[in-house]
């Protein structure tokens, strides 16, 4: 008679509680290195303020304001119509890592054009927000 474990029914009875410990861990693991990037810290808060940010929205297009974002190689560049600031704040928004956001301050590189180097961005969708340094109004585009 041979021994237990030169047997193949033991090890196939082990292999499914073995399997879901290493799945256990491994989804812990992602758990603990991964952080949750969907839930905001002060969304009361927040709630409260998108009147605002909708009245910066609204007062864009009273004014006539469009804008066309273009994210090249290392650079983005903007191209205003309509009033021209003396330079443009652009918020790049991650739409799951709040991590990857990016704030930058585009300087005017001619007629409505803007533009200001760019590291490169993770794959995903991005929410990008341009306004103007005093925060008196907003253009808010989509782009993948």
């Amino acid at each position: 008679m041979r021994p237990w474990y030169r047997e193949p029914w033991p090890w196939l009875l082990m292999a499914g509680p073995a399997a879901a410990l290493l799945a256990g861990a491994a989804t812990l693991w992602l758990a603990v290195a991964s952080a949750d990037g969907l839930v905001a810290d002060d969304y009361y808060r927040q709630g409260l303020a998108i009147n605002k940010v909708l009245a910066r929205e609204e007062a864009a297009r009273r004014l006539g304001l469009s804008a066309k974002v273009d994210l090249k190689e290392g650079r983005l560049v903007v191209i205003l119509h309509g009033q021209k600031p003396e330079a443009l704040l652009v918020h790049l928004a991650h739409a799951t890592r709040a991590g990857h956001d990016l704030r930058l301050r585009l300087a005017p590189a001619g007629a409505g054009l803007y533009q200001a180097e760019l590291p490169p961005l993770p794959a995903g969708r991005w929410r990008i927000v341009v306004e103007d340094p005093r925060s008196s109004w907003r253009i808010v585009q989509e782009a993948s």
